[in-house]
């Protein structure tokens, strides 16, 4: 029997694990987390409208329906093609078909010493991370003395107005309109300033000219001022430097600028093409490399309607894995990869949101039940589907929700992120 190792159990990791023949291949997925997580509500996450265990399912429990399919913890350190082996943090798997399924990071375009000082939402972590931040400078504001130091407290910076950035950026705007009056009587809703940035002309670029409108009026409605052509050139000691030369003080700064592809140590660097992507063919096949395959999000598969790669979202990665595991199950490569696009939607806050579905354009409260519908059916797991529909069901109705919990880790006994 064959062994097949899978680094990543995102949308992509998964769906292979899930299609491909057991009674062929033993299985090996390799992820540092012990879960699948559904990244396009780690906003939800991180502006405590949703706890991170609503919107992630464990990976063994899922596997545990495969007999063949095994999960393995650890963080790649080392990729030896010539001997076909990976060794992770505690390991060394050896493979006959190997598929790197990793994903994306964060990508600060070489901004010096970014990482440290922004925060981010694509991991369930950094999201936690995000909710905290956000709740201890609400908590700081409202028994802050000193005027200033207290709107300086409630000064928030978005960079880039992708969907991530829209949607966070609306998230706190309705904490702005709703919350703020109703749980912190001692702050004044009008001095908790929300920024969004975004180094193009518009929001929402991949999805035209009508959703950028209704993003920005929606975002204005919560109260974000929005600054499009502008780029933000450096953050230190809390102050923001533009590419104009400017400058401003900015207490937090969530970053959702732009993603690149997931470092593999080891992997031959002449077959990574731009944003840090896995060149692969048609069939996901990494040219040159053999029984080597790139899906999802890190790979950059083009053609005449994507001539700089699939969108990095997760129909793509989905479709991949699905046409890969169908063309290894038969052992040959009768099945060309074609995208088939489902339409793109982002939700800016209660009854706002804008979707495309096929060429149609819905915006309004009909977006927003689309989005909550697609959203909720494609979360794994009938307990995270009752949870999310529950919390949505009541925060739509009270804003009271009872997740905004600000939850600091102890600092002792000292340790470091497994795996690194």
């Amino acid at each position: 029997m064959e062994s097949i190792v899978i680094i990543g159990g995102g949308f992509a990791g998964m769906n292979l694990a899930k299609h491909l023949d057991t009674s062929r291949f033993r299985i090996h997925v390799i992820d540092r987390n012990n879960f699948h997580s559904f990244p396009p509500l780690f906003y939800q996450v991180a502006s405590s409208g949703l706890d991170a265990a609503s919107i992630c399912f464990p990976l063994r429990r899922e596997f545990k329906r495969r007999p063949g399919v095994y999960y393995h913890m650890g963080h790649v350190k080392n990729i030896d093609m010539a001997a076909r082996k990976v060794t992770t943090s505690y390991e060394t798997l050896s493979y006959d078909h190997l598929i790197i399924a990793a994903g994306t990071t964060n990508n600060f375009f070489g901004i010096e010493g970014l990482e440290r000082e922004v925060y981010c939402i694509k991991t369930v972590a950094e999201a936690t991370h995000t909710r905290d931040a956000v709740l201890d400078r609400l908590e700081r504001a409202a028994i802050c003395k000193d005027p200033e130091q207290r709107r300086r407290l409630m000064r928030f910076l978005v960079v880039g107005g992708g969907p991530a950035g829209v949607e966070i950026a609306g998230a706190l705007g309705e904490m702005k309109k709703y919350v703020l009056p109703r749980e912190y009587p001692e702050l004044d809703p009008r001095e908790l300033d929300i920024t969004l940035i975004d180094g193009t002309d518009r929001l929402l670029g991949a999805m035209g000219p009508k959703a950028s409108g209704k993003a920005i009026d929606g975002l204005r409605h919560f109260g974000v001022d929005i600054r499009l052509s502008t780029i933000m050139k450096s953050y230190k000691d809390k102050i923001v430097t533009f590419a104009d030369g400017s400058q401003e003080y900015r207490e937090t700064v969530i970053w959702t600028a732009g993603v690149t592809g997931e470092p593999m140590p080891g992997f031959p660097k002449e077959h990574i093409g731009h944003g840090g992507r896995i060149l692969v063919d048609e069939y996901n096949r990494v040219t040159g490399l053999e029984n080597v395959y790139a899906v999802g999000d890190i790979c950059l598969h083009t053609d005449a309607e994507h001539p700089r790669g699939m969108p990095q979202v997760a129909q793509p990665a989905i479709q991949q894995a699905r046409t890969l595991a169908r063309n290894l199950n038969a052992g040959e490569w009768r099945e060309p990869f074609r995208y088939r696009d489902k339409g793109s939607m982002a939700t800016i806050g209660k009854n706002r949101a804008v979707a495309i579905i096929g060429n149609r354009f819905f915006s309004g409260w009909i977006a927003w039940f689309l989005w909550l519908a697609v959203h909720l059916m494609s979360l794994l797991g009938m307990r995270n589907k009752l949870n999310v529909m529950l919390n949505w069901a009541w925060n739509y109705l009270t804003y009271n929700s009872s997740l905004r919990l600000l939850l600091r880790p102890t600092r002792f006994p000292e340790r470091r992120h497994w795996g690194d």
